[in-house]
């Protein structure tokens, strides 16, 4: 092993949302395999992910025909086909970034990113439809992914200890958590001094809907402060659809029967997000499952005052800087925000901790931690 060259596969073909993108690309770009002893890393991946990607002399991009074409058929290539190309390629450790894999390659390192199979009554918010079918099939999937893998890779203590009460106890687990794009942290947000006279105070909360991220309860929540005379707007940032997207529309209309301060934007780019942000008082966020809160992050890195719920990783992401509450109860949501609009102090803390905070994720320690824990997983064969 230590005179031949050593080859990493990274299988990517599954990487199709913003975050999991921005983690391919973050961990190709701001690391070096071979300051670990790597000579070659091979990446399957859909052709507008591997054009995102740098070119460096040690990286080999693989753009199957399968992964452009039904999810039933990049799945079948991932069963039968992966396998074949790895050793074709004489990888020595397959990388799957996404643990819902069905190839059978060994030895191969597995990545957690989805939680919601494994948050204790999670799954029965969805009731008997499509969507819980697929998060069953998901978690059968994972559960063996992880299970016969060589190592695991999550993003949080917390999802780690979550994973493995259902799990058992797995092979070499670490944490890698993924970082946070220099876009945000060098965005500056001069937090103001006193919100109790301001004309319009903004608040905004970045996330698609979800059943679980509970946007019909900030709704409820900045309904009740604006009874209170508290001249608060909201921004929902982020799209969404289904019953979650319902549940939000009927809030509006209830609450805000005449538009005048809910706004949803549909979609931002990540170039245009610090900027709505850092134009922004407070950022909420009420999501009860998470693997790792990148969008939360996002709005640390920038350096806004966060009222946060009190669920899941969010306490062990955020610590002390920030203020919580319980997302399921809008009245809960409501006081939280009222205390960063009324305690100065309180809310001018919170940001200049959450900002520092936000400076211990990065996509180079995240790539390089990745690259060393590769090349161990090799050398403990």
């Amino acid at each position: 092993m230590i005179n031949k060259k050593i080859k990493i596969g990274i299988d990517a073909s599954r990487n199709r949302s913003g975050g999991a993108k921005a983690h391919v690309i973050g961990l190709i770009s701001e690391g070096n395999p071979e300051n670990y002893g790597i000579d070659e890393v091979h990446i399957w991946a859909f052709k507008s992910l591997l054009d995102s990607l740098p070119d460096k002399p040690w990286l080999f991009k693989h753009n199957p025909a399968e992964l452009e074409q039904s999810l039933f058929k990049q799945i079948l290539w991932q069963c039968f086909k992966l396998k074949k190309e790895a050793k074709s390629e004489e990888i020595d450790v397959l990388f799957t970034t996404d643990a819902s894999t069905f190839s059978s390659f060994s030895p191969m390192v597995v990545m957690s990113q989805d939680l919601i199979q494994y948050e204790p009554g999670m799954m029965k918010i969805y009731g008997w439809g499509k969507s819980r079918l697929s998060n069953i099939m998901k978690l059968i999937v994972q559960n063996k992914a992880m299970r016969n893998a060589k190592g695991v890779i999550f993003l949080t203590e917390y999802s780690m200890n979550a994973v493995q009460k259902v799990t058992g106890s797995l092979n070499n687990t670490t944490i890698i958590p993924h970082g946070v794009g220099d876009l945000f942290k060098n965005k500056i947000h001069l937090p103001k001094e006193s919100l109790i006279n301001k004309e319009t105070i903004k608040c905004i909360y970045v996330s698609n809907t979800e059943m679980y991220k509970y946007q019909w309860n900030v709704v409820k929540a900045i309904a009740g402060l604006r009874k209170k005379g508290f001249p608060v707007e909201l921004i929902l940032a982020g799209g969404g659809g289904g019953e979650s997207r319902k549940m939000l529309n009927d809030e509006i209309l209830n609450s805000d029967p005449n538009n005048e301060f809910v706004k949803v934007i549909e979609f931002v780019t990540p170039l245009q997000m610090p900027d709505l942000l850092a134009d922004c008082d407070i950022s909420i966020f009420a999501s009860s499952c998470e693997n790792l809160p990148v969008t939360l992050l996002e709005s640390m890195a920038v350096g806004l005052p966060i009222a946060s719920s009190n669920l899941g990783p969010m306490p062990e992401v955020l610590k002390d800087a920030g203020v919580y509450f319980d997302p399921k109860d809008p009245k809960s949501i409501e006081l939280a925000v009222e205390r960063l609009i009324k305690e100065d102090a309180t809310r001018l803390l919170s940001a200049k901790q959450a900002k520092q905070l936000a400076h211990d994720y990065s996509w180079s320690s995240c790539s390089n931690k990745t690259w060393n824990y590769l090349v161990e997983n090799i050398k403990n064969l």
